[in-house]
């Protein structure tokens, strides 16, 4: 069962996408808070890297010579999330030029 959420918890939380689609570059509010979307999202997926790669020491440590066999499912996981497993920032994502019209 999960902890409930508590107001000041709910509050600090991201209200926003982690996208900068639709944000108003003139609005300095908007703009701060998709950027800060997009930063917890990556510490997030970082954070989760990390966890997965703890439990797949200790099984590790766990099975030892058997370990090729009991952490795989570990090991797959932590495949999967390691090309995410970084924190890139929000520079490459924002753009500061409008759409071109046709």
């Amino acid at each position: 069962m999960s902890t409930p959420e508590t107001p000041a918890f709910l509050a600090k939380k991201p209200t926003v996408p982690p996208t900068f689609e639709g944000v108003d570059y003139d609005d300095n509010k908007a703009l701060k808070d998709a950027q800060d979307a997009i930063i917890r999202e990556q510490w997030v997926k970082l954070m989760m890297g990390r966890l997965v790669r703890d439990e797949l020491a200790k099984c590790y440590r766990k099975h030892g010579v058997n370990h090729l066999e009991k952490c795989g499912v570990l090991r797959e996981r932590y495949m999967e999330l390691l090309p995410h497993a970084k924190i890139r920032g929000y520079r490459f994502e924002q753009t500061t030029f409008p759409p071109k019209e046709q």
